[in-house]
C-alpha cells in the first residue's frame, strides 16, 4: 500500500474517466470526436500519457522513453484504426485491428509495460490501455456490436448467472479432478463480499471481457461465423492464462479458462452486451475467491 500515494490516485481517477464515460455515453462521445478534424482526433488521445506522468513524477521513476510510449502508442493506434474504419467500412475486420489487438494482448501477458509503474500500481497501465482501445474501436473505428454499456439490464443478469449456473458444476467437477480447486472456509460479512465482487466486476471482468468479447470475438464473428469465433475466442482467453499463479505454463489454467471462456461468450453474445458476460466473469471470479 506505500505506492498508494494521492498522485496514484489522481492518475487512477483519470484513467477511470474516459471508461465510464464511454460505458455511459459512448454514442454521444463517439459523434463529437468525429466532428473534430482528422488531425485532432489523432493526436488527442496522446493526453492518455497523463497518467504515468502523475505517478512517474511523484515515484522519481519517470523515464522518456515511457513517456514516448504512453503518448505515441495512443496516436498510432487511433491512426491505425482511423485506415482501418476508410479501407472496412463493413467492418469485416482489418489487419490492422488484428496487429492492435496482438499488441494489447501481448503487452498485457508478457508484462511488456509493466516496468514503467512502481509495485502495487502496475494494474494502471492495463486501464491505460483499455482507455486507448476504447478511443481507438469506440470513437475512432466506430466497431459495432462491441456491448460497452455499463447501464446494466436485467437481460444482462439473466444471461450472465444463466452461463454460471451452466457452468459451475462442469468447472467444479473438472477443476477437483485435475486438482486445480481446493475448497476452503471463507465466511466474510455481506458487505466485504458485495465490494470484493464489485472491483472485480470492473478492475478484472470488464477489461477482459471488452477485449476478448466485445473487440476479439465480435470482429471473429464478421469473418468466421458465431460458433468458430466463440471457439477460438475462448482458446484465445485460456491461452492468455498460461503464466497466471505459476512460474512455468500452467495447462490446467489455461482449460479451465478456456471452457470459462465458451460460456462467458455465450452471455456475450445473446444480445452482444459486454455488461452480460461480465457478470458471469466476475461471479466465477468471486467464487473462486471465497471457497476455492
Amino acid at each position: 500500500m506505500e505506492n498508494v500515494t494521492p498522485a496514484a490516485i489522481a492518475a487512477l481517477v483519470v484513467e477511470l474517466a474516459p471508461a465510464v464515460a464511454f460505458g455511459c455515453s459512448g454514442e454521444r462521445i463517439t459523434r463529437a470526436v468525429q466532428r473534430w478534424p482528422a488531425s485532432v482526433r489523432i493526436g488527442f488521445p496522446a493526453l492518455f500519457v497523463l497518467p504515468y506522468v502523475l505517478v512517474s513524477l511523484s515515484q522519481n521513476i519517470f523515464r522518456w522513453q515511457w513517456f514516448a510510449l504512453y503518448a505515441g502508442l495512443p496516436v498510432v493506434v487511433a491512426w491505425l484504426l482511423e485506415q482501418a474504419a476508410r479501407a472496412d467500412p463493413e467492418q469485416r475486420g482489418d489487419w490492422r485491428d488484428g496487429i492492435i489487438l496482438l499488441a494489447f494482448g501481448l503487452a498485457v501477458d508478457l508484462r511488456w509495460f509493466d516496468h514503467a509503474w512502481p509495485t502495487g500500481l502496475r494494474a494502471l497501465n492495463e486501464l491505460l490501455l483499455v482507455d486507448i482501445g476504447l478511443y481507438g474501436f469506440q470513437a475512432i473505428r466506430q466497431l459495432s456490436g462491441t456491448g460497452f454499456d455499463l447501464h446494466l439490464r436485467w437481460s444482462d443478469w439473466k444471461s450472465g448467472l444463466r452461463e454460471l449456473v451452466f457452468f459451475t458444476p462442469l468447472v467444479l467437477t473438472l477443476g477437483w479432478a485435475l486438482g486445480f480447486i481446493h475448497p476452503h472456509a471463507n465466511f466474510p460479512s455481506v458487505g466485504s463480499a458485495a465490494l470484493r465482487w464489485v472491483l472485480i466486476f470492473f478492475f478484472t471482468a470488464v477489461p477482459e471481457e471488452l477485449f476478448f468479447r466485445g473487440w476479439v470475438q465480435n470482429l471473429l464473428e464478421r469473418r468466421v461465423g458465431r460458433r468458430i469465433a466463440l471457439v477460438i475466442a475462448s482458446v484465445l482467453f485460456g491461452l492468455s492464462h498460461f503464466n497466471k499463479r505459476s512460474a512455468h505454463f500452467n495447462w490446467r489454467y489455461v482449460l479451465l479458462a478456456t471452457m470459462a471462456g465458451i460460456f462467458y461468450g455465450r452471455a456475450w453474445r445473446e444480445h452482444r452486451r459486454v455488461a452480460a458476460s461480465t457478470v458471469t466473469h466476475a461471479s466465477v471470479d468471486w467464487l473462486w475467491g471465497l471457497w476455492f
